[in-house]
């Protein structure tokens, strides 16, 4: 690009580049694939979890009624057997 400086570094060839690693620490992001945004009994979203759960996670999957809605898995159970 005319009239832009950019600085340029240049190294041997044949000199190596060593890097050597401390730590790692790596982040990621999840979310379940749902139409609805909230479970339909609790209100809490999907990413977040039931009132009975202390984490979100596999141990509180969305489940889905004949309805199509949405639910956590625990909310529904527990609302069906209160029926």
């Amino acid at each position: 690009v005319k009239g832009v400086c950019s600085p340029s570094l240049s190294l041997p060839s044949a000199m190596p580049i060593i890097v050597k690693i401390d730590r790692w620490q790596s982040v990621s992001v999840w979310k379940w694939k749902v139409n609805d945004a909230d479970c339909g009994i609790c209100r809490n979203p999907f990413d977040a979890c039931c009132p009975e759960c202390k984490v979100p996670g596999d141990d509180c999957p969305p489940a889905w009624g004949t309805c199509n809605h949405a639910f956590h898995l625990h909310c529904i159970v527990k609302w069906l057997e209160s029926q």
